[in-house]
């Protein structure tokens, strides 16, 4: 009996503790080869992990909702990349942040820092107000270094882009995503969970963190405190879903970016994502996208320099070589029942590896 390597070495994650369950996504071009389940869910509950498990993003939100709202707002010509955030946002004006353009935010290089603990101080006001708290907040906290000068990857730039999305928009920006591109593109299990305005969704969630601030089990509520107490819809995190819905979303992106689909049903342009996924003419990061690193990638290394991806801190990432046309969606409840479960530094290589040999795309 011959074994498959690839679920060989998944099943070595769990039984090595690197995660207590996971999905694994493997496409190639628009076909799926791979899509399987593995451990739990929910260790506490005895949850199974299925292919329909629905995941705490994290900073999987940058790329598959910021980023592409920002996108959208572009194409609607109602905001201009090279043009400072302070013209939707004039509460920065005066501040060390009035030259920051929308595009220096999504390239994390407009001088913000990695990350700030707002919380501490956001769970000691009402609810209601600690979203424009958090502007106020971001507007305090001092460069690093003037815009443009250094890339420095930035919690808080994308923070700001949701304030910016949201005072355009008129409204929350995941109201937003939902009607200008997830429902448009038939992607119904991308979602926020609204932690003010809504129950919560009764979905098969993976759990994350015995939560030692909220003091229990966070399960189907965003793990990052920062956006938890800003009500759970963030720039830098508070997405929700599932591994099947990230390889459909990135294939209408593909499909759009190489013309087989036509706007308006193909939501955004090609000009813009030739900016996003590919960079443009620009040197560095694609918008709001991660490249893999020269030396030492979380992607392994077969994967061309032509790929886009990211990484999110509950244990979830995807990886899109483009000239290959192959994607590997990993999402795993790594923090789960603790954050400090690191094995999957190391492990999440490897396993890009395995694939990429074990389907020749090497």
């Amino acid at each position: 009996m011959n074994r498959n390597p690839i679920d060989e070495m998944m099943k070595r994650g769990l039984r090595e503790n690197i995660y207590p369950g996971a999905v694994l996504l493997v496409g190639k071009n628009n076909r799926i080869l791979l899509h399987k389940a593995y451990g739990k869910a929910n260790l506490f509950s005895g949850q199974l992990m299925t292919r329909e498990t629905i995941f705490d993003l994290a900073s999987l939100t940058k790329p598959l909702a910021t980023t592409l709202a920002i996108a959208r707002m572009v194409d609607q010509q109602r905001i201009a990349l090279d043009l400072p955030v302070v013209q939707w946002l004039p509460s920065l004006d005066g501040s060390d942040k009035e030259r920051i353009t929308v595009q220096q935010l999504l390239c994390h290089n407009s001088g913000l820092p990695a990350h700030r603990p707002f919380y501490m101080l956001l769970k000691t006001l009402s609810p209601k107000i600690r979203k424009k708290a958090v502007l106020n907040m971001l507007r305090s906290v001092p460069l690093y270094c003037p815009a443009g000068e250094s890339t420095r990857y930035s919690d808080l730039g994308f923070m700001l882009l949701c304030r910016l999305i949201e005072t355009v928009a008129g409204g929350p920006m995941d109201l937003f995503l939902k009607k200008e591109v997830y429902d448009p593109m038939g992607l119904y299990d991308l979602f926020f969970v609204d932690l003010l305005n809504c129950e919560q969704p009764k979905f098969p969630f993976a759990a994350t963190e015995l939560c030692p601030l909220r003091n229990r089990l966070l399960v189907g509520e965003v793990h990052d405190d920062n956006a938890w107490f800003a009500g759970g819809i963030d720039g830098h995190a508070g997405l929700f879903g599932t591994g099947e819905a990230i390889f459909r979303l990135l294939r209408k992106l593909v499909d759009n970016l190489n013309g087989s689909t036509r706007r308006p049903s193909g939501i955004f342009s090609r000009q813009i994502l030739t900016e996003i996924i590919q960079g443009g003419e620009r040197e560095g990061w694609p918008l709001g996208f991660d490249r893999p690193s020269a030396q030492g990638s979380s992607a392994g290394q077969y994967f061309s320099t032509e790929t886009v991806g990211h990484l999110g801190f509950t244990g979830v990432s995807f990886w899109l070589d483009l000239r290959r046309d192959f994607t590997i969606i990993l999402l795993t409840n790594r923090v789960h029942p603790s954050r400090w479960n690191n094995g999957l530094v190391h492990f999440r290589p490897k396993i890009h590896d395995q694939i990429m040999e074990h389907f020749e795309i090497v």
